[in-house]
């Protein structure tokens, strides 16, 4: 089975990969640091303990494992944090991800998939939001995001690196057969923070503006169920793997679900009241953010299989109630 390296494979989007890896026949080798993963995701292939700052030790990981080619998660992504600390989100997503591929030149791997993010796009000026939209951020998180994905562009035309850049939208749910799912702290989510208000855990949930342009006054978002998510990046490695040039692509549904249809999603499935407390607009959010997914589904057969919001609530619940 050949190796895949995963960085950041011991997080969310990243452990769900592991598993569609796992069932496309690869061997997804993990390298975490564990400062925001988590042991207990990875289930799928080997565990290396290491941070993409340390050059021997990526070195040392490619040589005794030799993988084909790369999947790279290891990211910090809050935005908030970004904002009020560029500096960590610069060194580590940006910095750190110099490191990884001067590592995998040294290997002489040079085949790429990227998690990215729509956080690239900003406030976009039209919907569906396509790839050729204008890229302008507007935090650091996002501006970290896109200085990788034109380093990448950079190594391929200097180096022959081939990647895809994976331009995800809300990921949402959890593995339906309960072997992996999302564990933040904190968590900022909305659907995990509305299935903890299901349970008492937080008092209420907030929706953070009622007066959008939008039918019932709260933001629309494109939710892309995590699994779609790791069976993408699978796709995105076939791609490359039959001679694919670099590209860019999103990853969504291109459906739109506004937070008070996520909320009532959340009471059908739990059968719980949820508490909801109305908030001010939070500044940058966009009124909508939906992804037109035609180039993904012609360039790597991209088709989600959760398309309605309550069967992704309802795999975020069966995870949230799990025995712990």
């Amino acid at each position: 089975m050949p190796a895949i390296l995963v960085t950041g494979g011991a997080g969310y989007v990243g452990s769900h990969a592991c598993k569609a890896l796992a069932a496309a026949g690869y061997t997804p080798v993990v390298y975490d640091n564990l400062g925001r993963g988590h042991r207990e995701l990875v289930r799928w292939g080997p565990l290396e303990v290491g941070d993409l700052a340390d050059g021997a030790r990526l070195d040392e990981v490619f040589a005794r494992h030799r993988p084909d080619a790369v999947m790279h998660f290891a990211a910090f992504a809050y935005v908030g944090e970004s904002v009020q600390n560029p500096a960590l989100y610069y060194r580590n997503n940006v910095g750190g991800t110099l490191e990884l591929v001067e590592a995998m030149r040294r290997a002489r791997v040079d085949t790429l998939v990227f998690s990215s993010t729509c956080s690239t796009y900003g406030v976009p000026e039209r919907m569906p939001i396509t790839e050729d939209a204008p890229q302008r951020p507007i935090n650091p998180y996002g501006a970290t995001k896109l200085a990788i994905e034109r380093m990448l562009t950079d190594y391929d035309a200097a180096y022959g690196l081939r990647s895809a850049s994976l331009r995800y939208f809300n990921a949402a749910g959890c593995d339906p057969d309960g072997e992996a799912g999302e564990v933040h702290d904190p968590e900022t989510h909305l659907i995990p923070r509305v299935l903890m208000a299901a349970t008492g855990e937080l008092a209420h949930v907030e929706i953070f503006g009622t007066d959008y342009p939008t039918p019932d006054g709260t933001c629309l978002r494109d939710y892309v169920h995590v699994a779609d998510l790791g069976r993408g990046h699978v796709q995105a490695l076939d791609y490359l793997k039959r001679g694919g040039a670099t590209t860019a692509v999103n990853l969504g549904t291109g459906r739109g679900f506004s937070v008070r249809e996520v909320i009532a999603a959340a009471g059908e499935v739990t059968g719980r009241r949820i508490p909801v407390r109305e908030a001010p607009r939070r500044p940058g959010d966009p009124p909508v953010l939906v992804a037109d997914p035609a180039r993904a589904r012609a360039l790597l057969g991209f088709a989600p299989r959760f398309t309605e919001l309550a069967p992704i609530v309802a795999t975020a619940w069966r995870w949230h109630c799990r025995p712990r």
